[in-house]
């Protein structure tokens, strides 16, 4: 694995997971637990899901296999939260198991192969796996808090209509 391959990962699960912090300020409990219909999965519920994976995917993720034997996942699809606080806690629980996990990836054990339900991944394989999982998941959050604030929601990236000054800004500073 290239040593420059982990700090840009962490970089990339960072940003996802200040989508979702900056999403989960916006919204109320209300606005947390609401869904489009019968079929879909409001905030919590995904929270509760993306939570449930992190802890399967990364508790011993050199040594175990990724699908735990412990883990209910389609009880993750049942919100079970009751206030704003437990679904923040399970939020930072999951990203904290991710986090410490990753730091544990050195250069001797990079070459491991880990294990997801039986099916074998490099490290760089199953570190990319969890990223688009967790990115589309993510993706869902920020689109049902902007569907549930409408006009009061406040933009997690560059306005509409403010392309043109953004990039005027961007480009008048120097590189970095």
């Amino acid at each position: 694995m290239d040593v420059s391959y982990l700090p840009s990962v962490i970089k990339q699960f960072e940003y996802n997971k200040s989508l979702g912090d900056k999403t989960f300020k916006q919204l109320t409990k209300e606005q947390l637990f609401w869904r489009y219909n019968d079929e879909s999965n409001s905030v919590a519920t995904l929270v509760k899901h993306i939570s449930g994976n992190m802890l399967s995917r990364w508790t011993n993720f050199l040594t175990e296999d990724g699908e735990k034997p412990w883990r209910k996942r389609d009880e993750e699809f049942i919100n079970s939260y009751s206030t704003k606080d437990e679904l923040i806690a399970d939020w930072e629980k999951g990203w904290q198991c991710l986090f410490e996990n990753l730091h544990k990836i050195t250069p001797d054990n990079s070459d491991t192969i880990v294990y997801v339900r039986n099916e074998g991944h490099t490290i760089a394989e199953a570190i990319n796996r969890q990223l688009c999982h967790y990115s589309y998941h993510i993706g869902q959050i920020v689109v049902l808090g902007k569907m549930s604030k409408n006009n009061d929601w406040k933009t997690l990236s560059i306005a509409k209509n403010a392309s043109k000054d953004f990039n005027e800004k961007a480009f008048a500073k120097n590189k970095i």
